[in-house]
């Protein structure tokens, strides 16, 4: 996809949770086994216009996403497709065990979903931020792990889970309106990377949301870009980023999450596991950092992850010299 073509598509934004309701609504009036459960996270998840449509399939649980879990996997049981609408930092903090035991060792078909990951929850600061949730799931067996990049995709990722994934999905949704970037025709392939630049100087490698400050950074590079959004992260094909890191020898990942089990460790771990000759930079709340009790748009200038941020670490990074 043209890069250009792309960013002129910002009229048209849209709340990845919107659309993901939206998605579980239409699936549950197709006949869809769909109950969705929240644990005192009605407004988190915008289920509201589910809930008007299916008053019977909504239930909550109340503060209590260890119970949620549980409850959720014994439905899976009986034939049901549970589907949870939580606050990332409680459902995966809180949850854990659950998830490993209940869930991914049990291979429940449950569909979890993480709202406001990343610092999306804004100035409720480091207690309501999420930027660990892709790193605990990938050390879950069983869990397929999407982080769509818009709405358009995430409605394609919803149905996919629902009904083709027949075992349990976590779904990472960074809370905003975001433009629609992917084209009319865009197929959701797990696994595959979303390629929104070609170029011959560097590889941007972005986690789901994050690739429209990456687009954003391209005007400010006098470079060619391949720019990839990775919303798929199990299952993950690493051919094509393997590709372009062989051909640009740069590579540059780009994440609201913790440089410790996102985007950049699969770019780490696929450019030594291919013998890839390619320098790697990593942008993200790096080792041993807490995120700030600041807005999202503060917290992403802090760690360098705005448009200004990342050109500037691309610059550093293509030329070895501070930009500063």
């Amino acid at each position: 996809m043209n890069a250009m073509n792309a960013m002129n598509m910002n009229a048209q934004k849209q709340d990845l949770r919107d659309a993901q309701i939206a998605s579980y609504t239409a699936l549950a009036r197709e006949g869809a086994p769909i109950l969705y459960l929240v644990s005192d996270s009605v407004s988190t998840s915008k289920v509201k216009p589910f809930r008007d449509a299916f008053p019977e399939k909504v239930v909550n649980v109340g503060i209590a996403e260890q119970n949620l879990i549980g409850f959720a996997c014994g439905l899976a049981s009986g034939g049901f497709i549970p589907v949870t609408g939580n606050a990332a930092p409680f459902l995966i903090s809180r949850s854990l065990e659950q998830i490993k035991v209940d869930l991914s060792y049990s291979r429940a078909n449950v569909k979890i979903n993480g709202m406001h990951s990343g610092f999306s929850y804004g100035t409720d600061g480091v207690t309501h931020h999420e930027v660990n949730d892709v790193c605990f799931m990938r050390g879950m067996p069983a869990l397929e792990i999407y982080v769509p990049c818009d709405a358009r995709e995430c409605t394609l990722m919803t149905r996919y889970g629902v009904l083709e994934r027949k075992g349990p999905v976590y779904t990472s949704l960074n809370t905003g309106a975001f433009p629609v970037i992917t084209p009319e025709d865009y197929k959701f392939m797990p696994g595959k990377p979303v390629q929104f630049a070609e170029g011959s100087d560097l590889t941007l490698i972005a986690l789901g949301s994050a690739v429209h400050d990456v687009l954003a950074a391209l005007p400010l590079l006098n470079c060619s870009c391949d720019v990839f959004a990775v919303t798929s992260i199990r299952p993950f094909d690493g051919s094509a980023l393997a590709a372009s890191a062989k051909k640009t020898g740069h590579v540059l990942a780009v994440e609201q999450h913790s440089t410790n089990g996102g985007v950049g460790s699969l770019a780490a771990a696929l450019i030594a596991g291919n013998g890839i000759g390619a320098r790697l930079a990593m942008l993200g709340i790096p080792e041993g950092s807490f995120t700030k009790n600041w807005t999202a748009p503060e917290n992403k200038k802090h760690f360098g992850l705005d448009a200004e941020g990342i050109a500037r670490t691309a610059r550093e990074l293509l030329w070895n010299t501070p930009s500063r």
